[in-house]
């Protein structure tokens, strides 16, 4: 394999290629478990949005294997990921659907680990999650998806979302300076509290759904739920009360209405409630077509300086697990 710097570059021109010459692509199946799950719901909701000839299907790992899609085969690609590349459950899917003929391409922070090994077509990202650049794991997958549908079917839309992209590092750097009174305030108000909820729709779902089970779940020990902000109205809004903490993130996309429809009730129950606007962030410079789906980067970006300085307050690290590596499950 390479060391650092990774040929991202090259490798993500490697797979639009093979996709390309693929005599027929009809499907893209995107793959993994846990939080790098989360990082494929925005690309399933850009192929919904934009593909006129391809369906998105966004599966956990273990549930794409027992489901054995009947439509899996030679006119499929199928994105999976991994942090460590070693996730065991993405490794076989990855095997399982190269078996079946499928275009597998990968993303991984590994060189030589098992998935970079499993598939054709590794694409290296690099993790630094309190900063954004065009080489982390968000960012790459989304040149992947709309190259995709560059390279099959002439959607232009990749060359905004280059520059969307581009743009987002001063963008988020300026929002996260801004926030750092907010964050404060919010670490000390939210330290003992024994849940939180997030709440989010269309491609920012992903990063409710994140944090609610990567963050304060996993990394905290805090119940935690990510509800759809669509979802609000039909069960979980029953649980709000004056004193129940949610976080709130409200875009500029498409689904724009659906996160104001869930705010307005949620801010009038209750007092606990942490927004993060798009808009107010500065997004609003983005281009209008493509600011949805890079939105939830700048989102999840801020969100993990939030919840680094909620670690910080609870004398909880990040780092701290119960069960997760340490024990056969």
């Amino acid at each position: 394999m390479t060391d650092k710097p990774f040929p991202t570059e090259a490798q993500i021109a490697a797979a639009l290629a093979a996709a390309k010459a693929r005599p027929e692509l009809t499907e893209i199946y995107f793959v993994a478990c846990g939080g790098s799950y989360a990082l494929m719901l925005p690309n399933q909701y850009a192929v919904d949005r934009h593909a006129k000839t391809i369906a998105g299907h966004a599966l956990n790992a273990a549930e794409f294997l027992a489901r054995n899609p009947a439509r899996l085969g030679p006119s499929s690609a199928v994105i999976l990921c991994s942090h460590s590349g070693t996730t065991p459950e993405t490794v076989e899917a990855a095997r399982f659907a190269r078996s079946k003929g499928a275009l597998t391409i990968a993303l991984t922070n590994l060189p030589g680990s098992p998935l970079d090994q499993a598939v054709e077509f590794p694409v290296y990202y690099t993790h630094a999650p309190k900063t954004f650049a065009l080489d982390h794991s968000a960012a790459v997958m989304a040149r992947l998806t709309f190259g995709i549908m560059g390279v099959r079917e002439g959607n232009p839309l990749a060359q905004k979302v280059e520059k969307a992209l581009t743009a987002l590092p001063a963008l988020i750097d300026t929002a996260i300076a801004a926030h750092t009174d907010r964050i404060a305030t919010f670490a000390e108000a939210m330290k003992r509290e024994p849940v939180i909820y997030t709440m989010g729709a269309g491609a920012n779902y992903a990063t409710a759904y994140s944090y609610a089970i990567c963050i304060f779940q996993e990394m905290q020990w805090i119940h935690s739920a990510g509800i759809h902000a669509g979802e609000y109205f039909h069960g979980p809004f029953e649980i709000t009360d004056f004193d129940v903490p949610f976080i709130v993130l409200r875009g500029l996309g498409a689904s724009r209405k659906i996160d104001d429809r869930g705010l307005a009730f949620v801010t009038k129950y209750s007092q606990r409630v942490t927004t993060l606007c798009a808009e107010e962030l500065g997004l609003g410079v983005l281009d209008a077509e493509v600011v949805e789906h890079v939105e939830h980067m700048a989102f999840g970006t801020l969100l993990r300086v939030y919840c680094d300085k909620l670690a910080d307050s609870r004398g909880h690290p990040l780092t701290v697990r119960r069960y997760m590596w340490k024990m056969e499950y």
